[in-house]
């Protein structure tokens, strides 16, 4: 059986199993199974426990259960309302001020947490109420919402990034700095966008009338509220940027803090606890489970040939290698309103990274390509997930579905207009990495 037929076979089955609603893994380990029973029989058997047995001793994988400890810990841990308040005392008094500082609100918290879903939360129950109250725009205040929360795929400590630096072979620190400038690109596009459109229009988000303004003094005094998501972000990353902890200590070290902050706001308990860690388990076992399957299927794609096959695939197409880039991201795209964004990585990674490597494009740069990409994903009906999160925070209110699917509209544009920006100039992502980690 040639490659040719092989790669149409194990895609197509792939695609159709997915369109089934079978669950990625089973989609992903059974093709692998079946594809390798028929090519090598029993022996492939002893590839995929391999495969398997390398990928459970990744030391880097470790992190991704602290990561997302510490990002569950801190939804429990009290320290959204504080946050929220320094963002009112400063920003409020600004036309879409508490937009634009939620906003800057799930931009620190991607930074803690590197969850979307986090950001969505804490900042959802808190500050839509609050904006809603004073006649903001709900489409607006939910836009800004899932958005921000959208940035923790992109902004270190981010899982998405550590899975790809897993499966490159790219440096996990010098992902983590590549997100940075690319994450404070989109959250300076949607905080502009924001307060732009109020200007316009100020009926979308009125500023707080003077009598709930606070002066210089309650705004100093407010600052005590960012003090410990501050310490959390310098102890993560900055441990990581010193080399002084690797990311998996560095993980350690977060969820260590989000206990810490728990308590320091009283809200560590044995329920809490107990709630957290199966919160925990249930998320870790998916996405190790789809990492299993995934590693299995690339690793018999890639045992019967398909680096030959892609390369020679790839010289045989005289087109420009900008128009596969683009072709890489229209598929990215919509993929993205279909799956989560671990599973789209672990799906295209087995021909995309090898594509990337023949065309000589920097795999750094490549992987923050996808990280930016992959915001919209979460934005995107009918899959985005933040979107469901926003149904859950506004659930028994008079805001509909429709409500909350054309909020995101107007960020998604942005999102794309952030990754051309980093498409078209390269050293948005690497410029930092090369500089702070020689």
């Amino acid at each position: 059986m040639s490659i040719e037929l092989i790669t149409v076979l194990m895609f197509v089955i792939m695609l159709v199993l997915l369109a089934s609603g079978l669950p990625i893994v089973f989609v992903l380990g059974g093709s692998a199974l079946l594809f390798g029973l028929l090519m090598w029989g029993p022996a492939s058997l002893h590839v995929v426990v391999a495969n398997t047995s390398d990928l459970m001793r990744a030391n880097l994988l470790v992190a991704v259960p602290l990561f997302v400890f510490m990002a569950y810990m801190l939804e429990r841990s009290g320290m959204s309302e504080e946050l929220y308040d320094v963002m009112h005392r400063w920003m409020g008094s600004l036309r879409g001020g508490l937009a634009a500082g939620t906003i800057v609100g799930c931009t620190i918290i991607a930074a803690m947490s590197g969850i979307s879903t986090t950001g969505v939360l804490m900042m959802g129950i808190i500050g839509l109420p609050a904006m809603l109250r004073r006649h903001y725009d709900k489409k607006l205040a939910m836009g800004a919402i899932m958005a921000g929360g959208a940035l923790g795929p992109l902004i270190p400590p981010s899982v998405v990034l550590i899975i790809y630096s897993l499966l490159s072979g790219q440096s996990i620190g010098k992902l983590f700095v590549g997100g940075i400038i690319p994450g404070l690109i989109l959250a300076t596009l949607f905080i502009l966008y924001i307060l732009g459109r109020c200007y316009l229009n100020p009926s979308l988000g009125p500023a707080l009338p003077p009598e709930e303004r606070a002066n210089w003094v309650e705004k100093l005094r407010g600052l005590k509220g960012i003090i410990i998501p501050l310490f959390l972000v310098a102890g993560v990353l900055g441990s990581i940027f010193a080399g002084v902890a690797t990311p998996t200590e560095a993980a350690a070290v977060g969820a260590f803090g989000a206990i810490l902050s728990a308590a320091i706001h009283r809200k560590l308990n044995w329920e809490i606890l107990k709630g957290v860690a199966f919160q925990t388990l249930k998320t870790v076992c998916m996405v190790m489970w789809v990492i299993f399957g995934a590693g299995c299927f690339a690793t018999i794609y890639q045992g019967i040939g398909a680096s030959e096959f892609i390369q020679n695939v790839i010289k045989a197409w005289p087109v420009n290698k900008w128009i596969i880039i683009l072709l890489i991201q229209v598929t990215w795209f919509v993929l993205g309103c279909l799956m989560d964004a671990i599973s789209i990585l672990m799906v295209t990674a087995p021909v995309f990274i090898p594509i990337a490597r023949h065309l000589d494009l920097d795999l750094l740069w490549f992987g923050i390509l996808y990280a930016v990409n992959t915001e919209m994903g979460y934005l995107t009906p009918p899959f985005g997930v933040n979107l469901f999160v926003m149904r859950g925070i506004t659930q028994g209110s008079d805001i509909t579905t429709e409500d909350i699917y054309s909020a995101v509209w107007p960020f998604v544009t942005l999102q794309a207009i952030g990754l051309v920006l980093v498409m078209l100039i390269p050293e948005l992502i690497t410029w930092l990495p090369n500089f702070l980690l020689k």
